[in-house]
C-alpha cells in the first residue's frame, strides 16, 4: 500500500476515500431496497443481485474517472461507458422462455437495467438524483404490482388437457373455434392418440378473468367438456 501512495503522492486519500465510501455504501443501500422487492417475490435477480450490480456500476464509475485523473489524459467516462452492454447480457439472461411459450423475467431485467444507472448517478456524485429515482422504482414495482393483481390485469400461462373419444380432427377444430371466440391463441399444441380415447393439450396465455371465461366456455361444449387445467408461468 506505501508503494502505491509513493507513485501517487498528489492523491487526498482521505477526503478521496470518504467521498468514495460514501458513494459506495449508498449505492449498496438503494440497490438493496429495490432487491428487496424482487426478493419478496421471488424472483430470479433478487437482493443480493441488486445490490452488487448496483455497487459495481457506482464502483466502475468511480475507477473511469479517478484512473483517468490519475495519469493525466484519458476519458473519463471510459470504462463507466462498458456497464451498459455488460448489463444487456445479464438483463437478458434473467429472461426465460418457458416451454409453453411464455416469457418471464423482463420486469427484473427491466429493473436489473435501471439499478445499474442508479448505481452510476450515485457513483458520479448524484445523490438526489439516485435517490428520487429508486424511491420511484420502488413504489412503481409495489404498487402497480398490487393494481395488477386487483384488477387481474396480469397474465398467466394456463395448461389445458382434454380426453375425448371424438376424431382428432373434431377435437382440434373445437378448441381453435373456443379459444378464437374468447379472442385468445392456442399455443403449444399437442395431440396424443390412445388405444380408445385422444389427449389434447394446449396452453392459453390470458388474464385469471379471462382463463375463467374459457374454462366455462369448454364446459358448454360436448366435445371438450371433460378437461383438467394446470397453472402454467406467470408473465412479468
Amino acid at each position: 500500500m506505501k508503494s502505491i501512495l509513493f507513485f501517487l503522492p498528489h492523491i487526498q486519500w482521505a477526503s478521496l476515500l470518504q467521498q468514495d465510501l460514501s458513494r459506495l455504501l449508498l449505492a449498496a443501500a438503494l440497490g438493496g431496497l429495490i432487491g428487496l422487492e424482487r426478493e419478496l417475490k421471488r424472483r430470479p435477480a433478487g437482493l443480493r443481485t441488486h445490490m452488487f450490480i448496483c455497487f459495481g456500476a457506482a464502483m466502475f464509475t468511480i475507477l473511469s474517472s479517478e484512473l483517468a485523473g490519475v495519469f493525466g489524459s484519458g476519458d473519463h467516462t471510459r470504462i463507466a461507458a462498458q456497464i451498459i452492454p455488460g448489463i444487456g447480457f445479464i438483463g437478458a439472461g434473467s429472461i426465460l422462455h418457458a416451454r409453453s411459450g411464455g416469457v418471464t423475467g423482463l420486469t427484473t431485467a427491466a429493473t436489473i437495467f435501471v439499478v445499474a444507472s442508479i448505481g452510476m448517478a450515485c457513483g458520479g456524485g448524484f445523490y438526489l438524483l439516485a435517490v428520487f429515482a429508486s424511491v420511484l422504482i420502488f413504489l412503481a414495482l409495489r404498487i402497480l404490482g398490487w393494481m395488477e393483481q386487483r384488477f387481474g390485469l396480469k397474465t398467466l400461462v394456463m395448461n389445458y388437457s382434454v380426453m375425448s373419444e371424438k376424431p382428432a380432427s373434431d377435437l382440434v377444430a373445437e378448441a381453435h373455434s373456443i379459444v378464437e371466440q374468447q379472442g385468445k391463441e392456442l399455443r403449444d399444441l399437442h395431440l396424443t392418440h390412445g388405444e380408445q380415447e385422444q389427449e389434447l393439450a394446449f396452453s392459453v396465455d390470458a388474464t385469471r378473468h379471462e382463463h375463467k371465461q374459457l374454462m366455462d366456455a369448454l364446459r358448454r361444449s360436448d366435445i371438450l367438456k371433460s378437461f383438467e387445467v394446470k397453472a402454467g408461468v406467470e408473465t412479468e
